[in-house]
């Protein structure tokens, strides 16, 4: 996910890297966590907490949008050279893994190395549209995240270049934020049924869908517009945000409860986008830390974004489809085995191919 690009800053924020890492650990259990039935590490974590795709969509906005507020007022306009650039920079960080992990799975499928539907594949996954008003079958399921990303990448920026003909930075980057949260919102009244509720199709067909999710990232856009221009208010806030969150967490965990159409399909998204979004703050206030733990915190942070893409296609479906699990103690060790394979080849796919490419963006002028 782009929650894996570096910050805007010179020097990495810890806090942004315990978002991180806690967003892809979720992540990497919930996907794992089939192997893992019958014992203690099933209901993993423990606690109320968000969707790690949720934390990822927030740090996107927040970090992207301070990447756009610093160049654009240092140099004080925006152009279409300088979009042209900050296209070539996000694309440069995160199409070479995807195009990588997306052939990588069409060979699994193709062999019958992994499960999936080669017939739900088509050319809209390398253009990021096989979801962008509809859902998109059974392969390459994390991809529809990844699509989301990317076409915030077009439609941010352009919105903002548009608005600012008209508008000082301030203003233009709080319409581009307040577009980009209400538009979904509209797309997913429109899709609204009242009479049907259903989980699982709402997530795949509300949920996986980017004109209607493009708002959890557009909530990060929100707080890094307060960070730029409010930074005293967000510093001094950000205890006061931790508590609201965790009130949400509550109120989340009550009202996914309550049957009600209208909240499950429309408003939870926008709910547990603010939710991610409140950690934002007093994540942003932790710049550095010390220790093996902390080492540990930054590498899975660094590794993040193949540890999503390979988790679940490449490594935990392949895993239960020819080793499927035969007891709690099978589970548990499988369970493991799964975690360590997830590790060490995503820290070989960082070392190797995402990191010499991240390097080619220094050279972008």
């Amino acid at each position: 996910m782009e929650g894996t690009l570096n910050n805007p800053h010179k020097e990495r924020i810890f806090g942004l890297d315990v978002l991180r890492c806690c967003a892809i650990v979720f992540v990497v259990a919930a996907h794992g966590r089939l192997m893992a039935i019958d014992t203690f590490l099933f209901e993993f974590p423990y606690i109320i907490f968000n969707d790690g795709v949720d934390l990822f969509f927030a740090l996107s906005g927040f970090l992207i949008g301070g990447i756009l507020l610093k160049e654009i007022s240092s140099a004080n306009e925006f152009n279409g050279s300088q979009l042209l650039k900050f296209w070539k920079k996000r694309w440069l960080r995160t199409l070479p893994n995807y195009y990588l992990i997306l052939l990588v799975n069409i060979i699994f499928v193709k062999f019958y190395l992994a499960p999936g539907d080669l017939n739900s594949f088509s050319w809209k996954f390398f253009v990021f549209i096989h979801n962008f008003s509809s859902d998109f079958g059974d392969f390459f399921l994390e991809s529809w995240s990844l699509s989301i990303e990317e076409w915030f990448y077009i439609f941010a920026p352009l919105i903002l270049l548009g608005l600012l003909k008209i508008l000082p930075l301030k203003r233009a980057f709080l319409g581009t934020v307040l577009i980009l949260i209400i538009s979904p919102i509209l797309f997913r009244f429109l899709k609204y049924n009242p009479d049907a509720y259903d989980w699982f199709r709402t997530d795949s067909q509300v949920g996986k869908v980017v004109i209607m999710r493009l708002d959890a990232i557009g909530y990060g856009l929100l707080a890094a517009w307060l960070a730029f221009y409010y930074a005293g208010f967000w510093k001094k806030c950000r205890f006061w945000f931790l508590g609201l969150s965790i009130l949400a967490h509550v109120l989340i965990d009550w009202l996914n409860t309550s049957n009600n159409n209208m909240y499950l399909q429309i408003f939870s998204f926008s709910l547990t986008a603010v939710t991610s979004m409140l950690y934002l703050p007093l994540a942003d206030s932790i710049k550095s830390a010390r220790g093996l733990i902390a080492k540990g915190v930054t590498y899975i942070s660094k590794i993040s974004y193949s540890m999503y893409l390979v988790n679940l296609g490449i490594v935990s479906s392949v895993m239960r489809y020819h080793f499927p699990v035969k007891n709690t103690t099978d589970g548990m060790i499988k369970y493991i085995l799964y975690w360590c394979i997830v590790i060490i080849l995503s820290g070989i796919i960082y070392r190797f191919f995402e990191k010499p490419i991240m390097d080619l963006r220094k050279k972008i002028r």
